[in-house]
């Protein structure tokens, strides 16, 4: 992969409409007040679809708070190999881990257009300090975020590669109407593959018998639950 160029665009100003909050509030997304608050503090910056924003192994310590668009953060191999780490859209914020002064621990890329606010390291310590609410919410980010690597580590060594995926069905996918499960974005089976790390051989077997099976049904990588999945393959 390689690393991000300079863009021809510089920094804006960041005015209230560059604020998108179409989605709903989760706990990973910062309140709209704090929101705004903060991005005042960088430079709003716009952002083609697959654009690397960070690089793994880079010395940075700004932080990238996502006004529209939605970025995906993984880690390389030396092989070329990735892993999918997390995704994240409007009113998250990317970048937080370099603050301990160390070097970028994943790299992270746009999957569409995408508009930031690029806060520098200083301005956003300043804020920390000035802003207890934004301490306690990266505080509790990070702890989810720690919660999250564990319970990865204990399903790649506990869990073979059928329970992973239905894990992760599960987990991205939400009830429907009609008693069906619909996932929330749509993923191809790389995209799975990479998440859960497996290969995308085995996820297109696990697939084939689900779809043959009556369990689940795929159209335009939109991926849809129709009964309850089994518990083993």
């Amino acid at each position: 992969m390689k690393k991000a160029g300079r863009t021809s665009q510089q920094f804006t100003p960041l005015r209230d409409n560059h604020v998108v909050r179409s989605v709903p509030i989760t706990p990973d997304i910062l309140d709209e007040s704090l929101l705004r608050e903060i991005a005042r503090r960088g430079g709003v910056k716009r952002y083609p679809a697959h654009m690397v924003l960070i690089n793994e192994g880079d010395q940075a310590d700004s932080l990238y708070i996502l006004l529209s668009g939605r970025v995906k953060v993984y880690s390389s191999s030396p092989d070329g190999k990735d892993v999918v780490i997390a995704t994240h859209g409007a009113g998250e914020y990317v970048g937080e881990m370099a603050l301990d002064g160390r070097v970028r621990s994943a790299s992270v890329i746009t999957l569409e257009p995408t508009a930031c606010s690029v806060v520098s390291g200083d301005n956003l310590r300043d804020f920390i300090a000035a802003h207890p609410d934004f301490a306690l919410h990266l505080i509790h980010k990070l702890i989810r975020r720690i919660r999250h690597a564990t319970e990865s580590v204990k399903s790649l060594a506990l869990e073979d590669v059928y329970a992973r995926v239905v894990r992760l069905l599960t987990d991205l996918s939400e009830p429907t109407e009609d008693g069906r499960r619909e996932m929330r974005e749509r993923l191809t089976q790389r995209d799975i593959a990479e998440r859960i790390g497996a290969s995308r051989e085995m996820v297109s077997r696990i697939f084939k018998d689900l779809t043959l099976g009556g369990h689940i049904d795929v159209k335009s990588a939109r991926i849809s639950i129709l009964t309850g999945l089994p518990a083993r393959w």
